[in-house]
């Protein structure tokens, strides 16, 4: 303790600030507060392109380890693994080839991902998707509603099943779902793949609720009219449907640079969950 027969009151200030100081980073270590990302290892699916692509620079940009998925599209993964390394090598990456929607590929994964970084993942980002765009539900075949849940929902269950026990063991995780405002039941596509993203959601929020305490955070980015995908190449498929450039707010279509930049805001904010970002230009 601080002792002066100058001024003892000043002192006696600067010891009690100090102490409540002191208990704050006490509270703060018992909290477990780290938003640190750099060395973290982030398993993107869907990674060859588009949104997967995007999250990927940005949070290698941060110095987030990588474990990248493509489903048929080797060449175009092999290329941004190519690009990223050109700028630093010592961030480890690791690509593998997965159908989410198969249940052998996604067990596979897990123990790739294992061999390779020693490890699973800290971060779960979970992309990859499908969605065809048919929008009367009598034209939406049977198959087509179960292959849309099935890569859509099912998978995001279950690849959150098998990340969960390391981000467990470490009480620390960051899950981000990519979603659509399809969700919300505004899309240019049909029922089939509303449903699909609506449960994606609802099985984000009841995680975040069930699991907050355990360090672990579920969020999702609902992205709309994002162009550079292989849903929406460029704004001209955006012509003439619901999701035309001419009724957005804000005038044009998203990137998925812009995409990105949420997904790491979430990865990076410890403190948020549960919720569902809608990035849409101003669109409802």
């Amino acid at each position: 303790m601080f002792t002066s027969s100058h001024d003892p009151d000043w002192f006696t200030t600067l010891d009690r600030r100090a102490i409540q100081l002191h208990a704050q980073e006490l509270t703060q270590l018992k909290m477990g507060v780290d938003n640190e990302i750099k060395g973290r290892l982030a398993l993107i699916t869907g990674a060859s392109g588009g949104i997967g692509a995007a999250c990927a620079r940005d949070l290698f940009a941060h110095g987030t380890r990588l474990a990248l998925t493509y489903s048929t599209n080797k060449e175009s993964l092999d290329k941004l693994v190519a690009e990223l390394q050109g700028q630093d090598t010592n961030v480890k990456i690791s690509s593998h080839q997965c159908n989410v929607a198969k249940e052998e590929d996604r067990q596979r994964l897990f123990d790739e991902v294992k061999q390779e970084h020693g490890q699973h993942p800290d971060i779960l980002i979970a992309n990859a998707g499908y969605g065809k765009r048919v929008s009367n539900i009598l034209d939406i075949t049977l198959e087509e509603w179960d292959y849309t849940i099935t890569v859509n929902l099912r998978s995001s269950f279950i690849l959150t099943k098998l990340a969960v026990p390391h981000m467990l063991a470490q009480h620390w995780g960051r899950v981000v779902y990519i979603t659509s405002i399809a969700a919300g039941g505004t899309s240019i596509n049909g029922c089939h793949y509303s449903a699909s993203k609506a449960g994606v959601q609802g099985l984000s929020k009841n995680l975040a609720n069930k699991m907050g305490k355990e360090g672990i955070t579920f969020n999702d980015v609902a992205p709309a009219m994002i162009t550079g995908t292989g849903m929406i190449p460029t704004e001209e498929n955006l012509r003439g449907t619901p999701g035309d450039v001419k009724g957005i707010p804000v005038g044009r279509s998203g990137s998925t640079g812009e995409c990105a930049n949420v997904v790491t805001m979430l990865c990076r904010t410890g403190y948020m969950t549960g919720q569902s970002v809608l990035l849409s230009g101003g669109l409802k």
